[in-house]
């Protein structure tokens, strides 16, 4: 009985080899189907229930020409429609002139004059919770040669793999400079990740005081913040600044879409530390940057005179931000405890 029913079955059914390609053609062809009907929704065509139903229909459109339609003609017309939506996916326009929310509505700046750096619009709003705050922009002036280092936060809204990541500058002589690379949403807008590799927000690099970037999270936000001094040399530490500063300025002449994928915090951070010299490989830590300390600690750039975990454990600020709040010396102390890489004064 089991050779008859064999003998009447396609051959192909019976390799694994064969089910592994039509597995992976359906992989395939699904994912232009999905890209398509997402990068319709998500565009700029008005109306959110028109966008709906044109992406609805794509989607059906694409099923039926590429698994149930008998005419070889109908593929070549999905492969047609799917390459319309491309092109008009990929001239949609990013914009400076949105309205915005309130805590990134203002673009900073800066102005360098040899040594001299003059940043405009540093984020400094106080905060009474995460809704309630004062708003406040200021200029500040810092001087290249006395930037000393670079310290690396990383910030959990949630426990998982994911999280937000962010870097301050330090000088001798004025207080550290936090640079957020975060999405830029609008006053009706939310962030959602699939959403965000479709050109819905566009990137912004805040330019802050630690109290306000810092402190909005461990205070208001309840997230989870760790601070890293990371292990690098003052002169390497002003390229990378210069580098952020170019991209600020950027920013302000030509935005940006944020892609989650492509252009998000942590992706920016590695490769402006290839630009700077610190030359590394795609990990998939880059990506799920809940885990990107440990690389850095893996890398040598973190101090290894501690086991990761403990010096994880120490580099928990949220005690020491909290008890901080509204503190003129803030930033001295959520470091007070953190160890000290080795070549850094304390």
């Amino acid at each position: 009985m089991q050779s008859r029913l064999a003998k009447l079955l396609p051959s192909w059914i019976h390799k694994p080899s064969s089910w592994l390609l039509v597995a992976l053609a359906f992989v395939f062809f699904f994912s232009f189907v999905a890209w398509g009907s997402l990068a319709l929704y998500w565009s700029n065509l008005p109306w959110s229930k028109f966008r709906f139903v044109v992406a609805l229909a794509f989607a059906l459109f694409g099923i039926w020409a590429l698994w149930f339609s008998r005419r070889s003609k109908t593929s070549f017309v999905f492969a047609a429609l799917f390459l319309l939506v491309l092109a008009y996916w990929w001239i949609i326009p990013a914009s400076n002139q949105r309205q915005w929310q309130t805590d990134v509505a203002v673009l900073p700046s800066a102005v360098i004059d040899g040594d001299r750096v003059l940043l405009r619009n540093v984020r400094n709003f106080d905060y009474n919770s995460r809704n309630d705050f004062t708003v406040r922009y200021e200029d500040r002036e810092v001087l290249l040669s006395h930037l000393t280092g670079v310290d690396f936060f990383i910030s959990y809204w949630m426990k998982g793999p994911v999280g937000h990541t962010f870097l301050s500058f330090l000088f001798d002589n004025a207080p550290p400079l936090s640079i957020s690379i975060e999405t830029r949403p609008e006053t009706h807008e939310g962030f959602d990740p699939l959403a965000s590799m479709f050109k819905q927000f566009e990137l912004i690099y805040v330019v802050g005081d630690e109290s306000d970037i810092v402190g909005v999270r461990t205070n208001q936000r309840n997230e989870d913040v760790f601070l890293y001094p990371v292990n690098v040399s003052p002169e390497a530490a002003r390229k990378l600044f210069l580098i952020y500063l170019e991209r600020i300025n950027e920013l302000a002449d030509r935005p940006e879409w944020y892609n989650l994928l492509s252009n998000n915090c942590t992706l920016n951070i590695v490769r402006y530390a290839n630009r700077v010299g610190h030359t590394d490989q795609f990990n998939i830590r880059h990506l799920l940057n809940g885990w990107f300390d440990g690389y850095l600690f893996n890398a040598g750039l973190l101090d290894t005179d501690l086991p990761f975990e403990e010096l994880r454990a120490r580099s928990h600020i949220n005690e020491a931000a909290q008890a901080a709040e509204g503190q003129a010396d803030f930033s001295e102390r959520i470091r007070a405890s953190l160890p000290t890489p080795p070549g850094r004064a304390n």
